[in-house]
């Protein structure tokens, strides 16, 4: 294959240029093969014969796995790991070399209309679950794209908006799981999102693609934009952007030679970009033969018993008795909704029903009444009776409600977090009447409880489980399963308890992460505003302890956690381990806790098994905005074993020595800065008793005047002074504060 320097201008502007829709441009003369890029991330959507100008016709048949906001709820690497192995197996088979995905931006609200793309809440659950899903995929020769790079949280004019985020909040909530994924699994490609950031397109933000994806964290591989993000092709170039997607028809190449030719674009910027594509090309192997399409099934079916959450079970109502009489409700118990809208669209091989599993398992005669229809038509106030009349004459009512697909999609966001009213009225009715009622829940972002939640028994959470969901869901209302998924975002009581309310999804051409770090379940401990659903929840089956909390602190600023854990019940169940961070050390103000390491792990009934985990240097640090690093204060950390992000089980506070870091003095530095600096603040106390001393007019004392002046920078206090202000002896001060500083070490 050749090398970047034996291709002429023209053929490497043309090779960093889509052909079309879905590849790239060959060079045959040279032995450069074409590539094809196509969607994912939760299956292959590999669109059959000539792509239209959307790429949104018919695909080819593939495996339509759970979506990853099921995925993000099994807090399991294991689960995200196969999922990435399977779709890269049917990558090959369908000759695809880089399948588009995982997703890992943060869920900043609950009403972006692409959520059920994404893992979580969290950075580090969505960051360890998309690293998995990498490594999975591309183990099997087929490369990943991790998106969107970076910001994207709403679908609200997508691809103008600026996300306006200060430099902390990016550090701690929204680049993390995307370096997480970069160090650890080494992506084929990173894809750059449609939005701005802070007024620059990430296509075009030398300061997001070069200084941090590249120089900061190591990427190698090549930068990938969404499709139909670049505005300016030169520009995107120069800052970093590798592969524009789709083909402009030769466009955009022909403005990179113009630019060349002009001087205003470098050759080797075009050349590092054509390297980076020409390594990619090396993925362009021969196809594998078809997958096993039963065998996929059946995963999938596997895969998504681990990831629906159950929210309520009174009175243990879960699992049901074989022997019940069960009425099933809800026309998506038939026509189940179990993947999302726009172009993550899987033509699924095939699709169970829950209606046709629950027959199954049951001993008894299953009734069936549709409830509702899909699209909100039909006469509603019949189909309610319909569903009242079979829920009176059995033991226990399951009723199937959710969002339909118009409902939430890629291209727009949800307005409320409400599920559709006739559905609301049907539970209601329903619950009146039946003397025990399920709802099982089918949607890609949350939706709230409220309003019918005290009335029913039990309520599993299904997300999106893919096209084998139908069979999981019955196999764990019968209890052939046992629930072991945790929520990896809350549910809010109401819309404008989160964080994001007031700032979501922004005005004119800007949206303003106000809330900063406060994002999700650390909004909500911080503030006091309690979700219904707090970040972490789930129920089981059985039942587990946790005891015996250790937390040795292994160096300045990482420490070895170890627990045990007990399966107290009788059944064998899964169980989450979530470990948070408290505390106050530092200049910033913190969230309440933060989740920073995590496990799960398998029990049967009555074992016992010990857990190790690792705190890292990042688990305690907090990016410092005058550093511009990643700093660990000295001082006391609670290290929190949690139910849920609510709920703390047992707790052991540490002593870190952290960063020994002393800030340079200036003369825009704070009296109190300069007052309390630990090398010169002694100094400048002598400097200033030595010189004229004048008293303090208006009776303040001098405890209130340095109250009064702590605030002040130095400068404005030089002024007020003016000749008695001691100038040379402040300069010397600043000239020894910054000689004994030293900088935050490298994380």
């Amino acid at each position: 294959m050749a090398s970047a320097d034996q291709l002429s201008r023209e053929q490497k502007a043309a090779l960093v240029c889509g052909r079309d829709f879905w590849t790239t441009t060959p060079v045959e003369h040279a032995d450069v093969p074409s590539m094809v890029l196509t969607d994912g991330p939760h299956g292959v959507r590999r669109q059959a014969g000539t792509s239209d100008h959307l790429g949104l016709g018919e695909s080819r048949p593939a495996t339509c796995f759970p979506l990853a906001a099921a995925v993000g709820s099994s807090w399991n690497p294991d689960i995200a790991e196969k999922v990435g192995a399977a779709i890269g197996v049917e990558a090959r088979a369908l000759d695809v070399q880089v399948v588009l995905g995982p997703g890992v931006n943060i869920k900043r609200s609950p009403l972006c209309g692409r959520n059920f793309e994404y893992y979580s809440e969290d950075p580090l659950l969505a960051g360890t679950l998309g690293a998995a899903h990498v490594r999975g995929q591309q183990a099997q020769g087929v490369g990943a794209s991790v998106k969107h790079f970076a910001a994207n949280n709403q679908e609200t004019d997508r691809m103008r908006i600026s996300a306006d985020v200060d430099q902390r909040t990016l550090r701690e909530i929204y680049l993390p799981a995307f370096e997480q994924v970069v160090t650890d699994a080494g992506p084929a490609t990173v894809m750059c999102s449609y939005n701005r950031i802070n007024g620059v397109p990430a296509a075009q933000n030398r300061w997001l693609l070069t200084d941090v994806l590249r120089e900061q964290w190591g990427f190698t591989g090549a930068v990938v934009s969404d499709w139909g993000a670049v505005s300016d092709p030169v520009a995107a170039l120069d800052a970093g952007l590798d592969l524009q997607m789709p083909g402009t028809g030769g466009r955009s190449a022909r403005q990179i030679v113009e630019a060349l030719q002009a001087g205003t674009l470098s050759d080797d910027a075009l050349d590092a970009a054509a390297a980076r594509v020409l390594a990619l090309t090396e993925l362009a192997k021969q196809p594998s033969l078809d997958f096993d399409v039963a065998q996929h099934h059946a995963l999938a079916r596997e895969l998504a018993t681990e990831c629906a959450v159950l929210l309520k079970n009174d009175g243990q109502i879960l699992p049901l008795d074989t022997s019940a009489r069960i009425a099933v409700i809800g026309e998506f118990a038939r026509t189940p909704r179990f993947q999302g809208g726009g172009s993550s669209h899987v033509n699924a091989t095939r699709v169970d029903t829950a209606l046709d599993f629950i027959r199954e398992h049951s001993e008894d005669t299953v009734d069936f009444a549709a409830g509702f229809t899909l699209d909100g038509t039909g006469d509603a106030e019949t189909l309610r009776a319909q569903a009242v009349a079979i829920a009176r004459r059995v033991d226990v009512a399951v009723v199937f409600a959710g969002l339909a697909d118009a409902d939430e999609s890629e291209g727009y966001d949800r307005t409320n977090l409400e599920l559709p009213a006739g559905q609301i009225e049907l539970i209601t009715a329903v619950a009146a009447v039946a003397p025990r009622t399920v709802v099982v829940l089918a949607n890609g972002g949350v939706v709230t409880v409220e309003g019918w939640h005290d009335l029913v028994d039990a309520i599993v959470e299904g997300f999106l489980l893919g096209q084998a969901g139908g069979g999981a869901l019955a196999d764990l209302l019968f209890g052939v399963a046992n629930p072991s998924g945790r929520l990896a975002e809350s549910i809010p009581v109401r819309l404008a308890d989160t964080a994001s309310y007031l700032n979501f999804p922004g005005e004119q051409g800007h949206v303003r992460y106000g809330e900063g770090v406060m994002v999700g379940y650390r909004w909500h401990e911080t503030s006091g505003i309690a979700p219904r659903y707090p970040f972490g929840h789930g129920l089981s089956y059985t039942t587990f302890a946790v005891s015996d909390l250790m937390v040795e602190v292994t160096g300045p600023d990482t420490a070895h956690v170890t627990l045990m854990v007990a399966n107290t019940g009788h059944r064998r169940g899964g169980h989450v381990v979530q470990v948070y961070v408290a505390s106050t050390a530092g200049p910033v103000r913190r969230p309440v806790r933060e989740l920073r390491a995590f496990t799960k792990v398998r029990l049967e009934p009555g074992e016992k098994r010990s857990v190790s985990l690792e705190l890292s240097r990042r688990s305690f640090a907090y990016w410092d905005i005058d550093e511009n690093d990643w700093v660990v204060a000295p001082g006391d950390y609670t290290v929190q074993v949690c139910r849920d992000s609510a709920t703390v089980s047992l707790e052991n506070t540490v002593s870190l020595d952290g960063d020994n870091l002393v800030r340079a003095l200036t003369l825009d530095s704070t009296v109190q800065e300069w007052w309390s600096h630990p090398v010169v603040g002694r100094e400048l106390l002598a400097t200033l008793a030595s010189g004229p001393a004048e008293v303090p007019q208006g009776g303040e004392s001098p405890a209130d005047l340095m109250r009064m002046v702590a605030s002040m920078p130095m400068r404005t206090v030089i002024m007020m002074l003016g000749d008695a202000a001691p100038v040379d002896a402040l300069e010397k001060l600043m000239a020894r504060s910054r000689s004994r500083r030293r900088k935050s070490v490298q994380s």
